[in-house]
């Protein structure tokens, strides 16, 4: 991604610190249970220790070093039983939740040569995991529990935990970069206004507004002809470009993408929302025409651009390239009813990961409702599951997330330039429009390649939003 982001997660392992003394050789045990549980948490998270805890005072310890770092996720595993003071001081003054992993070391008991210390160690399928959930709950805070074992291994466990990780990234990402608002939103859309002091306070998203005249202005001193003839070949490496595609031909669009980039560096952008209703004359209109493709290498790159100055669907665009790789923007387009197949597409700005052809690149004289004219992209999503995600506010500024799961099919599309997927839903064409319409997102949502409601569930957690899930 042109800006990274590391999630940092707190995470530290509870034990009784009366059973220390009575059995020595719980000490060795449980630090090497510590020790092999940590590399179940993946290499992309930054990991903040807060060691093995068996006392309130070290609990505190753990909390002080958790709340120092801003975590974005507390993981805690129960060696053994605990009691809740062992987890709560390190927990108490923090807003993200906590995940209760309780992994038992050993599939299954030998019974008759088990002793004391070895069921403590060993054989403990923690009965305070309900005690930790109880006092979650009397304190405020967001919780989930995942339960495995260690012995052989546990698939499930360890994609729970990297799920997670995914989820605290997208909190990282909203905190440590900005959103770029240029221009304003198309007039009249007011389901994509915005109160952006809201959107900082409620999801920790700050907003840049910059104006057009800066944006015309961007690549004036952009004038490394070997970084603009790289990223001319990058361009051609991922468009078909109607006519065939030169150099020369892309040389003022690789000068602007060149420029974008560093801009994207220099302000810490992971999300921009955009829209013109210039005149479209002189280089207004040259960077006008060539948008589209620009900010498409820009998502490419984990930007998520939005077209119409859409700022909640760019928020939902950059959460699913987090978590999934891909963050393609996309509005109901037309109902098949023969085939009982909604249509869902968008032109527009797009992301090639989506796509399992090479896109499409061509010049049209009018964008439909908007100013000017120039190059569309069209993007080709690959068949199977898509996940679609819409972000929507309620009467007192409180975010919703609207989800649903479908199958894009093969079959005929527009050819008219704009990206577009056949779905099918088990709901049934009609009921999703329905149901999707009935959860008042905006008109606007993301989409994704693959299966992702339960990933973002966890976002949702984390940001403490509540969930409409539409149909999976």
């Amino acid at each position: 991604m042109l800006v990274e982001t590391k999630a940092r997660i707190g995470v530290f392992s509870i034990a009784l610190g009366a059973y220390l003394p009575q059995f020595p050789s719980l000490v060795p045990e449980f630090e090497g249970q510590y020790k092999e549980f940590k590399k179940m948490i993946p290499d992309t998270v930054e990991i903040i220790d807060g060691g093995l805890v068996t006392t309130k005072e070290m609990s505190q310890a753990a909390g002080d070093k958790f709340r120092a770092a801003d975590v974005d996720l507390v993981i805690m595993q129960l060696l053994t039983y605990a009691t809740s003071y062992n987890m709560l001081p390190a927990v108490r003054d923090l807003n993200v939740p906590v995940v209760l992993v309780n992994v038992q070391k050993k599939k299954a008991p030998d019974y008759a040569n088990t002793d004391t210390a070895t069921w403590l160690g060993e054989l403990y399928a923690c009965g305070a995991v309900g005690e930790m959930v109880a006092d979650l709950e009397r304190a405020g805070k967001r919780h989930a529990v995942i339960t495995g074992v260690v012995e052989g291994g546990d698939p499930e466990v360890e994609k729970e935990i990297k799920d997670w990780c995914c989820a605290a990234q997208v909190r990282r990402r909203f905190r440590d970069t900005n959103l770029a608002q240029i221009g304003r939103p198309y007039p009249g859309m007011m389901d994509l206004y915005i109160d952006e002091t809201n959107l900082y306070h409620r999801m920790n998203l700050y907003t840049k507004q910059f104006d057009w005249e800066k944006m015309w202005a961007i690549a004036d001193n952009i004038d490394d002809e070997t970084a603009i003839r790289a990223k001319a070949q990058d361009i051609l490496d991922t468009f078909d470009i109607e006519g065939g595609g030169t150099i020369e031909k892309v040389w003022d669009m690789a000068k602007y993408v060149v420029a974008f980039e560093q801009w994207v560096k220099d302000e810490q952008i992971a999300f921009v929302a955009s829209h013109y209703d210039g005149f479209a004359q002189g280089k207004a209109g040259v960077l006008d025409s060539m948008l589209i493709p620009a900010f498409s290498m820009l998502i490419k790159q984990g930007v998520a651009c939005a077209v119409e100055g859409d700022i909640k669907v760019s928020m939902a665009m950059g959460i699913l390239k987090t978590i999934s790789g891909t963050g393609q923007l996309s509005e109901m387009y037309s109902i098949d009813f023969n085939e009982d197949i909604c249509i869902i597409g968008h032109s527009g700005s797009g992301d090639a990961d989506i796509s399992d052809k090479k896109p499409t690149m061509k010049i049209v004289p009018i964008f439909h409702g908007k100013t000017g004219g120039g190059y569309l992209t069209q993007f080709y999503p690959y068949t199977g599951p898509i996940t679609y995600l819409g972000i929507t506010q309620d009467k007192d500024g409180h975010f919703k997330f609207v989800v649903a799961e479908g199958i894009n099919e093969e079959g005929p599309i527009f050819t008219f330039g704009d990206t577009n997927m056949r779905m099918r839903f088990t709901c049934g064409a009609r009921e999703f429009c329905n149901r999707w319409s009935e959860a008042g997102p905006t008109h606007h949502m993301a989409a994704a390649v693959g299966r992702h409601i339960d990933t973002i569930l966890k976002v949702a957690k984390i940001f403490d939003v509540p969930v409409d899930i539409i149909t999976r």
